[in-house]
């Protein structure tokens, strides 16, 4: 096991009070694997991510829980350790929004020697920088572009190539197909497979599109409201769902042969004030009196699937 996170706690506080945005998730990737973590806006996956990196925003604040990277739990070491030799080291991470992450008055491939040097990369820079624009199938002349230069796709790319500048094991990708049109958002999936097989690297891939999920993944978490719902083979997940939750995720996904899109009903709970019970009771179609009263604990099947409901 690459890297492991149990009992994740991420709260944040604020004015209104103490917002469980993580509250006890478990979730762990293998090497070569890609796993998909999926939810609505404001689920907590996003979080997660950070809280891997060790970049949880102001007030956020790691609250318990223990994630380890090859056995060792990183939330232990201290934070020059972990910046030198394990944040964009070994693992890294294609941020939300990365497209315009890009400083407009430096050229890319500044931004991405800058990266090189601060990690003392023992090489040629600039033969790195080509290296990595190559690997990404780009021509390497675009590195000496500015960012405003560059297609959304491109800036994709390169951002994606900055994250590989030191070789990491783990990828953890942000959305990073957000605002890209459907013809380049194949292309940056197939450049993710690519780069799996090629580098046999392990990627966390964030997003609430279902449907791109279903093309990449081999594993998947399910999150609403800080929790895990269901995790498992993806194959299960988008052929034989358990959990309502994620039933109605994959309904609303949209296609050509439906009429009108499928929403779900409702909205994410106020997670400075979850609700008793099972925090999708609101909006599910099937709960019952115990859903409002105790929290399902996650029930494994043979099918390798496990899920967070009182149906089961």
């Amino acid at each position: 096991m690459l890297l492991e996170v149990k009992n994740l706690k991420v709260y944040f506080y604020t004015k209104r009070g103490i917002v469980k945005a993580v509250d006890d998730v478990n979730l762990y990737l293998d090497k070569g694997e890609i796993v998909g973590l999926a939810g609505e806006s404001g689920s907590g996956k996003s979080t997660i991510g950070y809280a891997i990196m060790r970049l949880v925003p102001y007030p956020g604040k790691i609250e318990g829980g223990k994630i380890f990277f090859k056995g060792e739990n990183i939330l232990e070491i201290d934070e020059e350790t972990f910046r030198r030799n394990y944040r964009w080291k070994k693992i890294s991470m294609v941020f939300q929004g990365s497209m315009s992450g890009f400083t407009p008055v430096f050229k890319v491939k500044d931004q991405i020697i800058e990266v090189l040097r601060v990690h003392e990369w023992k090489g040629d820079y600039e033969e790195r920088v080509r290296e990595l624009f190559k690997m990404v199938n780009m021509d390497p002349s675009l590195a000496d572009k500015y960012p405003h230069e560059l297609s959304g796709g491109q800036k994709q790319r390169a951002f994606i190539a900055m994250a590989l500048a030191l070789n990491p094991e783990v990828l953890i990708a942000d959305e990073p197909t957000t605002a890209l049109d459907v013809i380049v958002q194949e292309n940056i999936l197939n450049l993710l497979k690519q780069l799996r097989k090629e580098l046999n690297l392990s990627i966390l891939f964030i997003t609430h599109d279902l449907a791109l999920l279903s093309e990449i993944s081999d594993r998947d978490y399910i999150l609403y409201a800080g929790k895990v719902m269901e995790s498992g083979p993806s194959e299960i997940i988008f052929k034989k769902p358990r959990h309502p939750y994620t039933t109605l995720l994959i309904e609303s996904i949209a296609t050509l042969d439906k009429d009108m899109i499928k929403g779900i009903p409702g909205f994410m709970p106020d997670l400075s004030n979850p609700p008793k019970g099972c925090r999708f009771n609101t909006r599910c179609p099937f709960a019952k009196d115990i859903c409002f009263k105790e929290e399902p604990k996650l029930k494994a099947f043979s099918d390798g699937d496990e899920v967070a409901c009182w149906l089961y």
